[in-house]
């Protein structure tokens, strides 16, 4: 059956002027180009949801479960933070960037590399690095989506957050190298401010 639709295609097609023949073959590849193009966008949004994030033992019972308790999962306002929020970056470019970069947790995953929890303990400094590194090449940028700095008002803040805050603009500091181990059990060892950054 499949066969005689081909032929029978093949036949139209030898009657059709060539600009109908190329208008035809553009717009059935413009077709397949939006639809696989819609699948990908769905992917994407689909591997930004929090039940993606922690459809995984290894982020559910460690990051996760320490996250759970805190200010950025719940809090009076009721507005919460989820995974993507602070590691998904929401420029397109960058987005796709990342996701590619992500692959390398499912081979992590199936390796079994932090499958218990001494094993996450002993990469925990490790892992925490990483990120604070790409947080202090881009200034900060996902605590910025959300944490608007001219939005702040320093009345409503402590002197000492007042002061902290003007010594670490007047010092180039950015949120991570201060805020820290806020959303995640802090690691022991060296934090943000002590990385070297030429590396």
């Amino acid at each position: 059956m499949l066969k005689e639709k081909w032929s029978a295609l093949k036949a139209r097609c030898q009657t059709c002027s060539r600009v109908t023949l190329i208008f035809g073959v553009g717009f059935g590849a413009l077709l397949i180009a939006g639809g696989l193009l819609a699948a990908g966008a769905a992917g994407l949004a689909w591997t930004n949801t929090e039940s993606f994030c922690i459809s995984c033992h290894e982020m559910r019972d460690n990051v996760y479960a320490e996250f759970d308790g805190t200010i950025h999962a719940s809090n009076r306002s009721g507005v919460r933070a989820i995974c993507s929020d602070c590691h998904v970056p929401r420029d397109p470019g960058p987005l796709l960037v990342a996701k590619v970069m992500a692959t390398k947790d499912l081979y992590h995953h199936l390796l079994g590399s932090i499958d218990t929890q001494e094993k996450f303990e002993a990469k925990r400094h490790e892992l925490a690095t990483i990120v604070w590194r790409k947080m202090k090449k881009n200034d900060s940028l996902p605590c910025r989506n959300c944490h608007v700095e001219s939005a702040m008002s320093s009345d409503l803040q402590s002197e000492r957050a007042q002061s902290q805050h003007a010594k670490g603009k007047a010092e180039k500091l950015t949120c991570i190298d201060c805020h820290y181990g806020i959303a995640h059990t802090e690691p022991s060892g060296p934090g943000p401010q002590e990385l070297d950054m030429s590396k």
